[in-house]
């Protein structure tokens, strides 16, 4: 979360037409939750333009990017990589270890979040496959109850620079106002 080693989210598999909402929400939920950038298949153009111009306005640090070889994005990564299935061993278990690799280690994770049948090279290469919980299951979800993990709440708080709006707390209604020069 910026302060820490990188912690990147990979976006594996897109079918267009269909994950269009889901590929997007996977970017605008690792952006929102501290992950650095997300990268999606070269096929998610879409979502790479949404996730972009949310960042545009409403602040970063966070890239988005297309890759043309999610699997090679695994094989090559020089880090810790994570692999979010419910098929996984349970977060609980294995949130620790991961944090302490993360932190202590200064290791970059690569958070794998899947999209159709992922193939099962990706479960041998991961370092963990994690669940946030065993039963069938949205992976924006799984991806949003890690990352809060991870960061243990931290990433609630963060500042957000070079933002054109934000978003004003309050207990009903909506208000979103202009940043002004200098304010941010």
């Amino acid at each position: 979360m910026h302060d820490d080693s990188e912690v990147a989210v990979l976006r594996l598999g897109h079918r267009p037409g269909r994950d269009e909402r889901m590929t997007t929400h996977v970017g605008l939920t690792a952006r929102a939750l501290g992950a650095d950038r997300v990268l999606f298949p070269d096929n998610a153009g879409q979502s790479l333009e949404t996730v972009t111009d949310i960042t545009d306005r409403f602040g970063g640090p966070f890239a988005a990017e297309c890759t043309d070889s999610p699997h090679g994005v695994i094989r090559n990564w020089e880090g810790r990589v994570v692999h979010l299935t419910m098929y996984g061993e349970r977060v609980q278990d294995v949130e620790a270890d991961i944090r302490a690799a993360h932190t202590d280690e200064d290791d970059a994770l690569l958070l794998v979040v899947g999209s159709e049948k992922v193939s099962f090279d990706v479960y041998e290469e991961a370092d963990w496959n994690v669940a946030v919980t065993n039963q069938p299951h949205s992976e924006v979800a799984g991806l949003a109850v890690f990352l809060d993990r991870l960061f243990e709440g931290r990433e609630l708080e963060r500042t957000w620079t070079d933002a054109d709006r934000r978003v004003i707390p309050m207990e009903t209604g909506k208000r979103v106002e202009s940043v002004t020069d200098g304010e941010e």
